[in-house]
């Protein structure tokens, strides 16, 4: 337990449980083999990687592994739902790691030898993921080759086996670190420019053009809604244009359904209700001494040891802010109402001038250590040497802000360390011992911000719920049009019409999908409609006990690709666009024949000239610009009149009145260019990977 115990502390105090996720996203499993029995069904797997089988026990062994190694890096066995969330993540990435990415680098011909990870684990070339590791360090924060060593032999020696599960995740961690950095920079050096491409993109986005233009915009209520009827498209052009663009629509499993919500808000006697009770408690809160204890029994919110300075509290309610900002102490506030049915009272218990921000330092001992932190506290006060003694008795060797030990650095109360919020009103210069969960410290605040006036406030908060009469008055609605829109689709729409409540829609809804509209929380409803067929009703779902919604399934959408029936209107809409702006092409260019000014086809149009200065033949010098005219415009000849050009927005006429070439745009901007691009391709190798692959996650319908 004391190696764990060095590993949180020289974490350092500020140390998250997210900091502990990020370095499990590259962890190979160090134990398990996953594979899946063949005769199980595939509702019972989690997933498809490379073609191997990914069965629900073996991921959650995955879970298992990576939770271990959680709470050996941050000392927390609870975890929430964001962290569970992040850990399956982690498992999953791992098991892409290694059943996909590094299979396939080994395809590639990435090799990764014993004798290179044994130099990177313990050899002359060690990995910065172990040169880094608190685990192995010295007093004074370097890296301990006898430290490493001391840990490796011992290792074997733990009876829980976490010492090798927590050996083993460095290892993998390392490996696959390894042929990311491998598979990256034989990737990278393939995206190579040579000389004339590079030089051809200097001058490109240094060659500036000026032009004059005219455009004659599309008429995009002909384009959009009162379509051309002498524009036709045949069921042939729709079948060909599908099969052309087939790849354009693979799609997910997905469903469509309808739903009627009933929401549980408190009724006009709930509210008065609430009213009538916290009005009740205005005398006794401002008769009580202890208002934490009191608030504890009262309030929906606990109270916060908080010294707020003007305009904190108008996230409660302006009347709450206003009314602390012109109280006397111990006063207490009229009934407030704020949002949502939310009451306040509002008690000022204090008054003080004091900083906003604070610089701290600290020297770390162990728990119960207040006869040595008081001895310390002694040599100070005496001119002792903070730096020195916390380079000698800290337990902390992370915080060291400017360059020195001990130094913690500015604190407010929105950026404070669990447990050091006093040292907001402490006198600067003057140390003084604190006990937290960390252990005992010896504080000193070396300097402050300008103080200003700030208010020490309870709130007693209570927000206005709905009764269980309202509640049960909601539920009997839900389940009245529940039992008259069973069993099919017409019944559902029956019971909508009957009953004249409003019926949503969610199209192609995913198995992962967690909200409808802006209710969260609606995994329930998710799994629901993948588990049933097209028009099917389903009971009444409570969602977080606000919610009662039915639904009904309207449509279904395999694997795979979209049907030409489903797509058929889509591609009509783009054949006739297609279409439309290609025969306003044709007319702009009949109207216009023969002219050879802008200034007459602007007045045979029936429009202007414009102009625009600066156009450069780059993918983000012109965002306002139609590519169709920066394109033309890179080649056009100077002083020739150009046109008609198919646009997105319109047909264009124009001329290039001024080219300059310049020198902004240098080398060194290509090369950044070029870096930029680079990473966004690497970043996308293992989703490519994923999708030539075809790899299947069905983690959604567990998790």
């Amino acid at each position: 337990m004391a190696v764990l115990e060095k590993i949180r502390v020289k974490f350092g105090l500020l140390a998250s449980i997210i900091i502990a996720i990020g370095l499990l996203l590259f962890i190979v499993d160090p134990s398990s083999v996953v594979s899946a029995v063949q005769n199980m069904s595939s509702k019972n797997d989690v997933g498809k990687i490379n073609g191997k089988t990914i069965s629900y026990p073996a991921f959650q062994q995955e879970i298992q592994n990576y939770t271990a190694i959680n709470e050996m890096l941050t000392g927390a066995s609870a975890q929430g739902a964001q962290q569970q969330e992040a850990v399956r993540e982690a498992a999953w990435r791992n098991l892409l790691d290694k059943f996909l990415f590094i299979e396939e680098s080994q395809k590639a011909g990435v090799e990764l030898g014993e004798d290179e990870i044994l130099d990177m684990l313990s050899g002359q070339n060690i990995s910065p993921l172990i040169l880094n590791n608190p685990m192995f360090m010295d007093k004074n924060g370097a890296f301990s080759k006898q430290a490493l060593l001391a840990f490796l032999q011992n290792r074997n020696s733990d009876p829980s086996g976490r010492y090798n599960l927590y050996w083993d995740f460095l290892q993998n961690n390392i490996k696959t670190a390894s042929y990311y950095d491998k598979y990256n920079s034989l990737y990278s050096a393939a995206m190579f420019n040579n000389p004339l491409i590079q030089s051809n993109f200097i001058a490109e986005n240094n060659t500036l053009s000026d032009i004059e233009f005219v455009m004659k915009p599309y008429e995009y209520s002909t384009l959009l809604y009162n379509r051309d009827s002498s524009i036709e498209i045949s069921k042939s052009e729709i079948s060909k244009y599908y099969e052309n663009h087939k790849k354009l629509y693979k799609q997910a499993e997905s469903r469509d359904i309808e739903y009627v919500v009933f929401e549980v808000k408190p009724s006009q006697k709930d509210i008065v209700d609430n009213e009538e009770f916290v009005g009740s408690l205005k005398d006794k809160f401002a008769e009580s001494t202890n208002v934490k204890n009191f608030l504890l029994r009262n309030s929906d919110k606990p109270y916060i040891d908080y010294w707020y300075k003007k305009g904190d509290l108008v996230f409660a309610s302006p009347e709450v802010e206003n009314f602390v900002w012109s109280a006397k102490e111990g006063e207490v506030s009229p009934l407030i109402s704020g949002s949502n049915n939310t009451l306040y009272l509002a008690k000022l218990l204090e008054t003080k001038i004091l900083p906003d921000s604070v610089y701290v330092k600290h020297i770390l001992l162990p728990a119960a250590s207040n006869a040595k932190a008081d001895s310390l506290v002694t040599v100070i006060k005496k001119g002792g040497n903070f730096e020195k003694l916390a380079e000698e008795y800290s337990l902390d060797t992370k915080s060291a802000a400017d360059g020195k030990r001990g130094n913690i650095g500015w604190l407010t109360a929105n950026y404070m360390i669990p447990g050091f919020q006093e040292v907001l009103t402490q006198k600067v210069n003057m140390p003084f011992v604190l006990n937290t969960n960390y252990g005992t410290h010896v504080v000193l605040v070396s300097k402050t911000t300008k103080p200003m006036p700030k208010k020490s406030v309870a709130l007693l908060v209570k927000e206005t719920n709905p009764s269980k009469e309202t509640f049960s008055q909601v539920y009997s609605k839900a389940n009245l049009f529940a039992s008259l829109a069973k069993p099919s689709l017409k019944d559902y729409n029956k019971a909508v019409d009957s009953l004249k409540v409003y019926s949503q829609k969610s199209s192609r809804m995913l198995m992962s999908a967690n909200k409808l509209g802006s209710i969260d929380n609606t995994k329930e409803i998710t799994r629901w409609a993948f588990d049933n067929g097209v028009g099917s009703v389903s009971d009444i779902k409570t969602i977080d006990n606000k919610y009662f919604i039915v639904s009904v399934i309207t449509g279904l959408h395999e694997e795979g690709y979209a049907s030409l029936e489903e797509m058929t209107n889509q591609i009509k809409n783009i054949l006739y666009s297609q279409k439309y702006k290609a025969k306003q092409l044709e007319k702009m260019k009949a109207e216009t024949e023969g002219l050879t000014t802008l200034s007459s086809i602007a007045e045979k149009l029936g429009t202007t000239v414009s102009t625009k200065d600066g156009i450069a033949f780059a993918s983000i010098a012109n965002p306002d610009l139609d590519n169709a005219l920066v394109g033309a415009v890179s080649t056009a000849e100077l002083n020739k009149l150009v046109g008609p050009i198919e646009g997105q927005l319109g047909v264009y006429f124009f001329k290039v009145v001024k080219r300059d070439v310049a020198s902004f745009y240098t080398d060194t901007d290509a090369k950044n260019e070029q870096q930029r691009i680079k990473a966004y391709t690497v970043n996308m190798i293992l989703p490519f990977m994923m999708e030539s692959q075809e790899v299947k996650d069905n983690r959604a319908r567990f998790f």
